[in-house]
């Protein structure tokens, strides 16, 4: 008998016990675990950031950790491409996905979808960071809203990484980057998604952040570095 299709997702902050629930999760479940963590892409980094260990790996099987370097492009568009077929690959296998990490992009685009943007030239993304540095956020927020009136209805005033995405992409396409989003959609149904996320008591949280930066030095972060 087939079980129901999901995807559990684990979110959390550092050191707030993901990857321990997870493979009690996937013990129970009869799942895999798949990397949602922006950082555990990077074979060079595995102290750094804490990724799984081979204990753990040899106790439940995990996916999309360790494999792209760091001298190679890497986006959220190719990590939601291969999430998106390990997924269906344990569904295949009537495996349930248990995806973990702290990368809220990379929750956002699964359960919402990625926005289809060209890609912005180097040239034109050079000169806007430019601009902005020049004069500075307040101006360059009012030069975006009077280039895209929509702006005003999406953006704060103060968030300068979103401006200046939102003017690139004016600039580029002629059309305002909240109409892109509006056609944005998922690869899945909503109803599929579990989602749990690890809320650690703050002085509990800092404790355990310690005792892992004091570990990561143990087990050679340095050499790593």
């Amino acid at each position: 008998m087939k079980q129901e299709k999901k995807v559990i997702l684990l979110a959390g902050p550092t050191a707030s016990g993901k990857s321990k629930l997870a493979l009690q999760l996937a013990k129970n479940l009869n799942g895999e675990i798949i990397n949602a963590d922006s950082m555990q892409v990077y074979s060079e980094f595995s102290v750094l950031t804490s990724r799984p260990n081979s204990h753990d790996t040899n106790i439940v099987k995990h996916h999309l950790y360790g494999f792209n370097s760091v001298k190679q492009k890497f986006s959220t568009g190719h990590w939601l491409k291969m999430a998106i077929n390990k997924i269906k690959e344990q569904w295949n296998l009537d495996r349930t996905p248990i995806l973990v990490g702290g990368t809220g992009l990379y929750f956002k685009a699964l359960t919402d979808g990625l926005v289809q943007i060209p890609d912005i030239p180097n040239v034109l993304r050079t000169e806007i960071r430019k601009l902005h540095k020049k004069i500075g956020q307040k101006k360059f927020y009012n030069e975006l809203t009077k280039l895209d009136p929509l702006v005003k209805k999406f953006l704060t005033a103060s968030d300068s990484q979103r401006s200046m995405r939102a003017y690139e992409v004016k600039k580029l396409t002629n059309k305002s980057l909240f109409t892109f989003t509006k056609k944005t959609k998922s690869n899945f149904d909503s109803n599929i998604f579990k989602k749990l996320f690890i809320n650690t008591p703050r002085e509990l949280l800092h404790k355990k952040i310690d005792k892992r930066v004091e570990n990561m030095f143990k087990e050679g972060a340095v050499t790593e570095v």
